[in-house]
């Protein structure tokens, strides 16, 4: 369905986004720390690659991707048999970046999307952004587990969907490879899909980690947190996980016992960016990551993680050797420095893109 997307929110320009002459962006990458391991090559052995002799996507370069301020064009297609599952695809391109939105996002979830849309087209790339069962207030109702069939290994609800997305892309769109880029809780997505093994993933060229924090470590400054955990943790001793937490421990969403347990509770499932993980803890969680290249765009002035951290120490250690970019006074959607982590990402994609990787069907 060919069709423009447009939203009424408010939303900044690129060319009203441009810094201060005092905003810097700094890029470095480390070889001291677990994470220096990462590799520019992929070596999964799952596919679920289906021969297509579909010719090369494209697109009339004169056609834009933005018709105006909070509108796109391009194609809204399901990639899954839920209702939820609808997303929309901006550019014609044989290689897509996937955005995966944080808690309460779905479409429209960062200022830059609209700039980043028309600087990929420029590129030759599309853009992608979905729904997903936890998009919106469904984050706090959903099972973040989920089994495929009485054999196989628990994984993550989001990530099934996810490889669902990229299976489409792949088998409809004979796309040749894609770029994750989280913003958020969506990088917890990225790498809980990574560690899945899913048979999709292997598609997946790299990774860009926008604004990782921690909700633990974020939800702790709030007054009821403590005794919402012990509510939490009391009510799945009990059997009672997938029932709901009074109003008060999530004012967003209603949210279940097992869901606010796994953002709020030390080490939970989603207890992966926090600054209080030892080395090894952090390796057990991001350390199957050394086997994509990744990006990490931290925002130093970024409102969701407390005044105590240490914010450049915390990106070096649980970081590593992904690049890291480090934006300034920027804040955790980064709709003060969009034309930083416009240029940021697409400095990443080119740099990383087709030309430098493999066949990852070979």
């Amino acid at each position: 369905m060919n069709l423009s997307l447009s939203s009424s929110a408010s939303s900044s320009s690129l060319a009203s986004n441009s810094s201060s002459s005092s905003s810097t962006i700094a890029t470095t990458s480390s070889s001291t720390s677990w994470f220096s391991g990462i590799r520019g090559r992929l070596n999964r052995s799952a596919s679920c690659k289906v021969t297509s002799n579909s010719a090369s996507g494209g697109q009339d370069m004169a056609d834009p991707v933005v018709m105006g301020k909070n509108q796109f064009r391009g194609v809204l297609f399901k990639y899954g048999p839920k209702p939820v599952q609808v997303a929309f695809k901006t550019g014609d391109y044989q290689q897509q970046v996937i955005f995966i939105g944080g808690l309460t996002d779905g479409f429209f979830a960062t200022e830059y999307l609209e700039p980043l849309a028309i600087a990929l087209d420029k590129e030759r790339w599309s853009l992608v952004q979905f729904l997903m069962t936890s998009s919106y207030t469904g984050y706090g109702t959903s099972s973040l587990q989920q089994t495929y069939n009485i054999l196989a290994p628990i994984i993550y609800k989001d990530a099934m969907e996810i490889d669902q997305l990229i299976s489409y892309l792949i088998n409809k769109d004979n796309s040749e490879g894609v770029v994750l880029l989280g913003h958020s809780t969506g990088c917890q997505d990225i790498v809980h899909y990574m560690c899945a093994n899913a048979a999709c993933s292997r598609a997946v060229r790299a990774a860009i980690f926008q604004a990782p924090v921690s909700d633990r470590e974020y939800r702790a400054t709030l007054p009821e947190t403590a005794a919402m955990i012990d509510l939490a943790s009391s009510m799945i001793r009990e059997g009672r996980g997938s029932e709901l937490m009074p109003r008060e421990a999530d004012p967003c969403s209603p949210i279940t016992a097992q869901r606010y347990h796994s953002l709020c509770a030390y080490m939970g499932d989603d207890d992966m960016f926090s600054s209080d993980l030892s080395d090894d803890q952090l390796k057990q969680r991001l350390g199957h990551m050394a086997n994509t290249p990744c990006q990490v765009i931290f925002s130093m002035a970024d409102e969701y993680v407390p005044e105590y951290v240490d914010k450049k120490a915390l990106v070096e250690r649980a970081m590593g050797g992904a690049e890291k970019v480090e934006i300034e006074h920027g804040i955790h959607s980064l709709s003060n420095r969009v034309k930083e982590a416009v240029q940021a990402i697409i400095d990443f994609v080119k740099r990383e893109g087709p030309k430098g990787w493999d066949d990852p069907w070979n």
